[in-house]
């Protein structure tokens, strides 16, 4: 690939460039400063966080005091096979090792040197074997965001805002060594702002997320996931400095892989608030049905993939029933969905049935089954894990919400290796150039297990800022 041209002086200079302001960028960031580094972090928005922000901050993490007080016995390699195998074995089996190794360690410098708290509640999502995702005490992957600024900020670091990435600059020996950059870019207008040269005398690390707002460049890559499709990533969810990093010749991989997430509602834009009704409390303790038919059509604690392809071979919103009982169990709250009409509340089954014109008989039959599967704790027609506190829905006010796949995540990106190193088209590390967090491909595969995210960050900015300080 052409290299772009280097300027006769660089207007700034610094030893680490950290491009990206949600939680692999800010952990990063933080590393590569405690190592001695001047640090400068870019981000192309007007607020940090990107994604990280609104993220739902469930950690999915193996061996922590949270499973151990709980009588949860789990262990790395438990989870990476769980990740295998959502990842249909596509996942490159040395990111996901070095993933899970580092897990435990990362879940506590979040606690010991972040300060973030965590309920005293492990979960069991979709696809996990046992429960092993750890919810903050807000609920939010803001709260992690916020003690990550925190942090940078008592370290002197700043988040430059508005400051969108242009191009990558490599020198002659091959080696990234800075970037130009538009300051006072106005989203999504990539002519706006003032070019600057910045040098990076030691490395560039790059974490500007996905690609699941990206129509054009999604569409390639997968044709079915046109603008009809909504996303519940933010519109700046782009794939600009993707782009860039394969114009220096950054090795791509798994692009066609663009998870959707089965939890979300038609009835609202982005990411919202129902993905914690659906997934915490209907697929932990109701039942999803097809309207047409009134029948259950998956295992509603299967991964994400299974679940969002079986919903959209349906072609239409299914319907997702829970109890108060459920409701009470799962410690959430659903007023919020009331209110915003989201999520609707029903006396009897047969006013469900009314309102979503589903065949009244079918339904009932398919929630007496199920309610035989619970006090049997088995679950013949699916093999949905019942879990010990469920019980039958059978304590009105019944809760429903339609259920609608929306682009979540894109598995796929520049490759990179164990130590976060950008790896070129020969497999060989690009010098100088790191990468970490969605942006990334090869550790989660086909289909990323759910509440691996923030984890993935974590642990490889912190390897990403830590061989940064090495370069």
């Amino acid at each position: 690939m052409k290299n772009v041209s280097l300027p006769e002086s660089w207007e700034e200079e610094t030893e680490v460039i950290v491009i990206g302001s949600g939680f692999a960028g800010l952990a990063a960031a933080i590393e590569a400063k405690n190592a001695g580094n001047s640090v400068i972090i870019l981000e192309k928005m007007k607020g940090y966080g990107g994604n990280s922000v609104i993220s739902d901050g469930v950690v999915a993490v193996p061996g922590t005091t949270f499973q151990e007080n709980a009588g949860i016995k789990d262990t790395p390699q438990l989870m990476l096979e769980d990740m295998l195998e959502a990842g249909l074995n596509l996942n490159h089996p040395e990111l996901v090792g070095t993933l899970v190794e580092h897990a435990a360690d990362t879940f506590q410098w979040t606690i010991d040197y972040l300060g973030v708290t965590y309920r005293d509640q492990v979960l069991r999502l979709g696809g996990h074997s046992i429960p092993r995702s750890h919810i903050t005490g807000k609920n939010s992957g803001s709260e992690i965001i916020k003690k990550q600024i925190e942090k940078i900020k008592s370290l002197g670091i700043r988040v430059r805002t508005r400051v969108c990435l242009e191009n990558i600059l490599k020198d002659s020996d091959e080696h990234v060594c800075g970037v130009t950059v538009r300051e006072g870019y106005q989203f999504p207008d990539q002519s706006s702002g003032v070019r600057k040269f910045i040098k990076a005398k030691k490395c560039v690390v790059l974490a500007t997320g996905g690609y699941a707002s990206d129509v054009e460049f999604r569409s390639i890559h997968d044709p079915r996931l046109t603008d009809n499709v909504d996303s519940t990533n933010k519109y700046s969810t782009t794939a600009e400095a993707i782009k860039e990093a394969l114009r220096i010749g950054a090795m791509p991989i798994h692009l066609s892989w663009i998870q959707l997430g089965p939890w979300t509602s038609p009835d609202e834009k982005f990411y919202g608030i129902a993905p914690e009704f659906s997934d915490y409390i209907v697929f932990q303790f109701g039942i999803m049905v097809d309207p047409r038919t009134g029948k259950r059509i998956v295992n509603e604690l299967d991964d994400r993939k299974v679940m969002s392809d079986t919903i959209l071979n349906t072609g239409h919103p299914c319907i997702g029933i829970a109890d108060a009982r459920g409701v009470e169990v799962s410690g959430y709250r659903v007023d919020h969905c009331l209110r915003k009409d989201i999520a609707k509340a029903f006396s009897q089954i047969s006013d469900i049935a009314e309102h979503y014109e589903i065949p009244s008989r079918e339904l009932m039959e398919s929630i007496e089954s199920y309610n035989s599967y619970v006090v049997e704790k088995l679950d013949p027609l699916f093999g949905k894990p019942i879990l010990d506190n469920a019980e039958p829905l059978s304590n009105p006010p019944y809760y429903c919400i339609r259920i609608w796949p929306k682009v979540h995540h894109t598995m796929g990106g520049v490759l990179i290796n164990g130590e976060a190193q950008v790896l070129n088209l020969s497999k060989q590390p690009i010098k100088g150039f790191y990468a970490a967090g969605e942006v990334t491909g090869g550790v989660h595969g086909a289909s990323r297990l759910g509440s691996c995210a923030i984890i993935d960050c974590l642990v490889f900015g912190r390897i990403a800022g830590k061989n940064a300080a090495k370069s």
